[in-house]
């Protein structure tokens, strides 16, 4: 049974440790404010940039001088998986889940005979991938320095991947983030970026023309829009992780708070039982006399 004196050094530690958390979910709270705004401010932009590349797309796809970006390279046999994750960790399940979805696609390629290569975005998806698939790494972007994300971050890491793909590395590429949904829910996705894919546009009856060709528009269009998918994603990724990071703070600060009310417990019952023991000496000892 441990001595009053341990009990008291562990309530003690247990209250810096609250003090902790609590601190980390009020930063993280500040910080989910900003993070949330940029990404629900980047998703309308992003919606209208698919909406008008889709009905391009319709028209250019079999055109003669359609960008590769958009039709590929007619092959399927090497994939690069982009694992965007956080810098940093006590962030809950965040960085894990986004792992588990790529390791979970890396397999099921290998299994299929591709080939794999993966580029990792974020020092924790990368020690956690570093055990099973450090031979198919094939490149990193460090984001610890950067305090918010911009749009040139982004945009620095698209044309590292086009690229990539320009030199005949890969056949297509997918992006794995974390998209926000509220505080508590957060959900892993994985986004093919190239080839591009499409939705189909909503009014294809309508024709148009264009001045310069559909191909032409699209090979200008179509590395802003590789850009434009990995901003959106890397502002989801930052609302996910605050999200996450507060949710995970505020149960370690009520966990926190619960120790130490047992402690406390624990604590005075063995307090108690000491007086009582020093009660029942003295009686004795008196009785003794």
């Amino acid at each position: 049974m441990p001595s009053l004196k341990d009990l008291k050094n562990r309530i003690a530690s247990v209250k810096s440790t609250r003090k902790i958390t609590k601190a980390m979910q009020m930063v993280a709270a500040a910080k989910l404010r900003r993070a949330q705004e940029a990404a629900e401010n980047a998703r309308p932009y992003a919606a209208q940039m698919e909406k008008v590349m889709s009905g391009l797309a319709a028209s250019a796809t079999g055109a003669a001088n359609a960008p590769k970006l958009l039709v590929g390279t007619g092959a399927d046999k090497v994939h690069l998986l982009v694992v965007m994750t956080a810098e940093r960790g006590l962030c809950g399940g965040f960085n894990s889940s986004i792992v588990r979805l790529a390791r979970h696609k890396a397999q099921d390629l290998i299994a299929e005979g591709k080939t794999v290569k993966i580029l990792t975005v974020g020092r924790k998806g990368r020690e956690q991938l570093k055990r099973d698939f450090a031979d198919h790494f094939v490149g990193h972007v460090d984001l610890s320095e950067v305090k918010r994300i911009r749009y040139g971050n982004a945009r620095d890491i698209s044309q590292d991947i086009i690229a990539r793909f320009e030199k005949g590395e890969f056949d297509v590429a997918t992006i794995f983030f974390s998209r926000f949904k509220s505080v508590i829910s957060q959900e892993p996705t994985a986004q093919q970026i190239i080839p591009a894919v499409f939705d189909e546009p909503e009014d294809s009856s309508t024709m148009y023309d264009y001045e310069p060709t559909e191909g032409e528009i699209m090979a200008e269009l179509l590395p802003r829009g590789v850009a434009t998918q990995i901003f959106a994603a890397l502002l989801e990724n930052g609302a996910s992780e605050q999200g996450a990071r507060m949710s995970a703070m505020d149960n370690a600060t009520r966990n926190a708070g619960d120790m130490i009310d047992r402690l406390n417990l624990e604590y005075n019952r063995s307090r108690q039982a000491a007086i009582t023991k020093e009660l029942i000496e003295i009686i004795s000892g008196a009785e003794a006399l």
